[in-house]
């Protein structure tokens, strides 16, 4: 049976083949331990230091504060090992799957970033890396895929579906049920099966305590916002499960409404129903029938058609603001940030900061506002200057 909780209000669950049970319940057996034993806590605090690079700075954005009206602090995962925070979570889970005895790591991967960081870690770890990416993402994000390939991973290419992030999780899935003996699945965000929400979670959580401390120290208080971008979720919760029990922390979580809510968009929480996709329900983006809604976003990491079970139950219950950014207030967002701070966002971190220029007046001159850098824009370069050019 398993011990962790598995439902967050009405989401959550196990909803999968039952050959997958077993593996899962060893999972979570095998991360209860780890998470009790001093020799892999002693390791992954080092490796987190030494390594990942943690704690990443929480800087003052002393420009954009002045075009928002409030003190804007900005939580710099971009500087972490890799570029981005899913290095936390597979440091985390690789050395998880070696205190399983696991040989052969799988992932998916939308914008390569996690792609990245999971071949990373294989890397160091001296463990086979094999990752699944949607055909279109392989071509948009072509820098990460050969970042990948150069760690010594092998990206398999999806054609499948729409060929982006829910068809490359497919396949992921598909391949663990033929090898489940030696193979661990390093899944990256808060979504599918219990126990893996709150695996990603945990590990991604160092976000949300690092940040309280820091705005601690420099503001003696909670911030008054929390912003950061949504897809399937991990870099939100990271940053907001430190915050979730202060009621004067408003938590905004900012999806992609791609071309517009009544277009092509990702924005599940805000849009979305109750249904199941990838062995939890969770709200989804769903026709009538049932059937997953084809969706879209500029930024690959937030281009998936569902969202983690516990974000679903934050939303649902007001917890959290649901909100989004377009396309278009993406770009914008990331030449003022860049322009402003000298710092070049990735395109799904720019979600959060889209909605920040937008909302500037409604925010107070001595509120408090951290905004979740997930990552850096090196991997966006093409498609901004793109879009940049065809604004002009």
């Amino acid at each position: 049976m398993f011990k962790l909780k598995r439902y967050y209000g009405g989401f959550g669950g196990v909803y999968i083949p039952e050959l997958f049970i077993p593996i899962l319940q060893e999972l979570e057996e095998n991360f209860l331990k780890a998470k009790k034993d001093k020799e892999f806590k002693k390791e992954l605090h080092h490796l987190l230091k030494t390594y990942v690079g943690r704690p990443t700075p929480l800087t003052y954005a002393h420009r954009l504060s002045e075009v928002v009206g409030a003190k804007v602090y900005l939580k710099r995962e971009d500087l972490a090992h890799t570029g981005a925070h899913k290095i936390n979570n597979t440091i985390g889970q690789a050395l998880l799957a070696k205190y399983m005895g696991r040989k052969r790591i799988i992932a998916e991967t939308g914008a390569g970033q996690h792609g990245v960081a999971t071949a990373t870690a294989a890397a160091y770890l001296g463990l086979e890396c094999e990752v699944f990416m949607g055909s279109e993402d392989v071509i948009r994000q072509r820098l990460n895929v050969l970042r990948m390939e150069l760690l010594g991973a092998k990206v398999i290419p999806v054609e499948k579906g729409s060929g982006t992030l829910k068809d490359a999780i497919n396949e992921a899935l598909r391949d663990w049920a033929e090898r489940v003996k030696d193979t661990y699945y390093l899944l990256g965000s808060v979504v599918g099966p219990h126990p893996y929400p709150a695996i990603v979670k945990y590990f991604q959580s160092i976000i949300g305590r690092e940040t309280k401390a820091q705005i601690q120290k420099f503001e003696r208080r909670n911030p008054d916002y929390v912003l950061a971008c949504v897809g399937g979720g991990s870099n939100a919760m990271g940053i907001f499960s430190a915050f979730i029990k202060n009621r004067e922390t408003k938590l905004v979580g900012v999806e992609a409404a791609g071309r517009g809510l009544n277009d092509l968009h990702s924005a599940t929480l805000n849009r979305g129903e109750k249904g199941y996709l990838h062995g939890t329900n969770s709200l989804l983006l769903q026709d009538r029938w049932g059937q997953v809604k084809k969706v879209h976003s500029i930024a690959p990491g937030l281009d998936y058609p569902g969202v983690g079970p516990e974000l679903s139950y934050l939303a649902e219950s007001g917890r959290i603001i649901a909100s989004s950014a377009t396309d278009d207030e993406v770009i914008e967002a990331v030449k003022v940030l860049s322009q402003s701070e000298g710092i070049i966002p990735a395109l799904e971190s720019a979600h959060a900061v889209a909605y920040l220029l937008r909302e500037s007046g409604r925010f107070k001159k001595n509120e408090i506002i951290v905004v979740n850098i997930s990552g850096r824009g090196d991997k966006d370069m093409e498609v901004i200057m793109e879009a940049l050019n065809e604004q002009s």
